[in-house]
């Protein structure tokens, strides 16, 4: 296997590394310290993603019809890597690059694309998924959001979890039934729902791991048009599943978690704590778990780039185990950093790997998965 980045992935690579550089304010850090989906990051990536777009690095990968390049899966990937790495300028809206916008594409009517799309290339658009609920988390065939028929439009009704970004979110990519629930995945749409269709409410959960991050939603008798289902009658499954493909991958917290580890062993340095053997060795497991993760990662985004078909579990729980590796690592040997204001980076990366075993698919879910797929063990084993 070429291990080696090609010269334009390179130049791609060092385009965004520039732009970031220069667009980048100097109180960064304490704006990303709020949280992805806070109203000060959110804000935030409505300045600095239309600056991406201006420089055609917001989605690279897109089709050129739809304001991208028809750049390769791997410039998405480096983009991705770069953006995390820095704490995620794009705010919420990397959600529209990696899985949102693909989908569209792929399953939209020609008006839904119409639409959508070029919002989202400008970097103007903010969606929220509406996926988890009080009783169906990871296992969203369980999901009891109903959409009733109703001449030509359908009626809403259910209440969503967990739901990131929601607090300014334009548009909700949301789950519903619209069969009984003994039909299970196959009575499952997805809806493209304006959020200030009335009989939404949206609800903010005080939570360790951001500012405005998740929220409860709660619909009541939300009336959208017909034209707001996405893709064709019993697609809703597969819609899905190339939506949590994109997604369970999409996101390369390894780079935050390798930068974070960077900045703790540099912290260490300076105060000459670094030279303790037992130190230096936890810092290089962390290490290794990151550089495990990110080729773990890059089989899949291989696999994909080659028009394979390729299973992510094993990559997500890996990504898992390297966040983990690096925030037990800091609190162990950098405590004070994590008290009060604290050092903003290391409290950022801390807040976020708090969920990275929950967040995209639960790790439980994804270990049953790897047992079921890659091991081929017998249930109940």
């Amino acid at each position: 296997m070429e291990f080696a980045w090609t010269e334009q992935d390179r130049t791609h690579r060092a385009r965004i590394r520039a732009l970031l550089a220069s667009a980048l304010p100097a109180d960064w850090q304490v704006i990303a310290r709020h949280g992805p989906g806070s109203r000060e990051q959110t804000l935030f990536s409505l300045s600095f993603c239309p600056q991406l777009a201006e420089a055609g690095l917001l989605v690279p990968h897109w089709p050129r019809e739809w304001g991208g390049q028809g750049g390769t899966v791997w410039e998405h990937f480096i983009l991705g890597e770069e953006m995390w790495a820095a704490g995620e300028p794009r705010g919420p809206q990397y959600m529209n690059v990696n899985w949102i916008g693909p989908v569209l594409m792929q399953f939209g009517s020609e008006a839904q694309k119409a639409r959508y799309l070029p919002p989202m290339a400008q970097g103007r658009a903010i969606w929220c998924q509406g996926f988890s609920e009080p009783g169906a988390g990871s296992d969203l065939g369980s999901l009891r959001t109903r959409a009733d028929r109703d001449g030509d439009t359908y009626v809403l009704n259910g209440q969503k979890i967990w739901t990131s970004y929601a607090g300014m979110a334009e548009t909700c990519f949301l789950l519903v039934r619209i069969g009984g629930e003994k039909a299970g995945k196959a009575g499952i749409a997805v809806f493209l729902v304006p959020m200030d269709s009335p009989g939404i409410e949206v609800r903010a959960i005080p939570s360790l791991i951001g500012h405005g991050d998740i929220h409860e939603v709660f619909f009541t008798d939300v009336r959208v048009p017909a034209s707001a289902r996405l893709g064709e009658p019993g697609q809703g499954w597969t819609i899905i599943s190339a939506a949590l493909a994109n997604e369970r991958v999409g996101i390369p917290r390894y780079a935050l978690a390798r930068q974070v580890l960077d900045d703790m062993v540099g912290l260490l340095q300076a105060r000459a704590g670094f030279a303790d053997p037992v130190v230096r060795l936890r810092a290089a497991e962390a290490a290794a778990a990151c550089d495990a993760a990110r080729l773990l990662v890059y089989a899949v985004i291989d696999a994909r780039a080659r028009g394979i078909a390729a299973e992510a579990s094993t990559a997500r729980l890996a990504v898992i185990a390297a966040d983990n590796a690096v925030n037990d690592f800091g609190m162990e040997f950098l405590p004070e950093c994590y008290h009060g204001d604290g050092h903003p980076a290391l409290l950022a990366h801390h807040e976020r790997a708090i969920v990275t075993g929950i967040a995209a698919g639960a790790a439980e879910i994804q270990l049953n998965l790897v047992a079921q797929r890659r091991l081929a063990l017998p249930k109940g084993a």
